[in-house]
């Protein structure tokens, strides 16, 4: 553990020790897991109870299962198929990931992209499906793209109550936690549309709430606003571990992938996966990965010096 990290994590010690209140760093090194397959014996997120108090019975027995009526062209691990286009590089992604995790705290994932309409949206929420996919293993999902909220209509999820109508005080955590059909996987929604987005994201109940329930989860995946038009990304990666790039296969050009990029971090970027990639396209596979479905690539590259 390096002498900066030990700086950090005593400062955050002193800061909640000053306020009387615990706070759990988010600097703490996770459990090491091994390289993970697709039998991977890790240990699952073993905490029952966080250190605010809430445990899993209670948020199962809080969250009844809603019926959720998923977008077939968009979910893709809702079904029994698993040969569907684009599921393997699901799987080769959470690969990456868990690769990556072996060298880094790496549980607090946001998905974001340069300019709309790169696929964001449909990495987060594959990627939240495929992680469930292990047995054991729980992740949440968040819409905290508070302006043009969209993950609710491709899980056939209701909208409201959702993360701004929590950030606003209106409700509390077990309020705007939904769970559906595919068992381990948790979901809120953006709620109601607010002309405030940045205020609320960083009135500090968005950490709170990521403090308070992330000991319940293996993963927290988080998909945001693109980042080029709002500065609403940047505030929400301050609150993460690792930020996800997503690009689209010549839509996103290297100019705006490149300004993209400079809004974060380089300690925060863990990768860039590309989006929309066509079989027949060789050549991208070697500056790509393998040549990927018309969804998304299999590719994602450690962005780390």
């Amino acid at each position: 553990m390096s002498r900066i990290h030990d700086a950090l994590k005593r400062a955050e010690q002193e800061r909640a020790a000053s306020m009387g209140t615990h706070v759990e760093s988010n600097l703490q090194p996770l459990e090491p897991s091994q390289v993970e397959m697709e039998n991977l014996q890790g240990p699952p997120a073993a905490a029952m109870t966080t250190p605010s108090g809430l445990s899993y019975e209670a948020l199962l027995a809080r969250c009844p299962q809603a019926a959720w009526k998923p977008d077939a062209g968009h979910m893709l691990f809702f079904q029994d198929d698993e040969t569907r286009v684009g599921t393997e590089e699901f799987r080769t992604l959470r690969s990456r990931l868990y690769q990556i995790r072996e060298k880094m705290p790496l549980k607090r994932l946001l998905v974001t992209s340069a300019m709309p309409r790169e696929g964001k949206s449909f990495v987060a929420s594959n990627l939240a499906q495929v992680l469930v996919r292990q047995h054991g293993r729980r992740a949440l999902l968040i819409d905290a793209d508070l302006r043009n909220p969209g993950l609710h209509k491709n899980f056939g999820a209701q909208l409201n109550p959702g993360l701004s109508d929590y950030l606003a005080g209106e409700c509390d955590e077990f309020a705007i936690m939904q769970r559906g059909p595919m068992e381990s996987l948790f979901f809120v929604s953006a709620g109601r549309v607010v002309p405030s987005a940045p205020e609320l994201l960083a009135n500090g109940r968005f950490k709170l709430f990521l403090q308070r329930i992330e000991p319940l989860f293996d993963w927290v995946i988080i998909d945001s606003s693109p980042v080029i038009p709002v500065s609403d990304p940047t505030l929400v990666a301050g609150f993460c571990d690792g930020v996800l790039m997503v690009v689209r296969s010549e839509i996103t050009s290297s100019d705006l992938a490149k300004r993209a990029r400079g809004e974060f971090p380089d300690k925060l970027l863990v990768g860039v996966v590309l989006n929309g990639t066509i079989g027949r396209h060789a050549q991208a596979r070697y500056y790509y990965g393998e040549s990927m479905s018309p969804y998304v690539s299999q590719y994602l590259r450690p962005y780390r010096k």
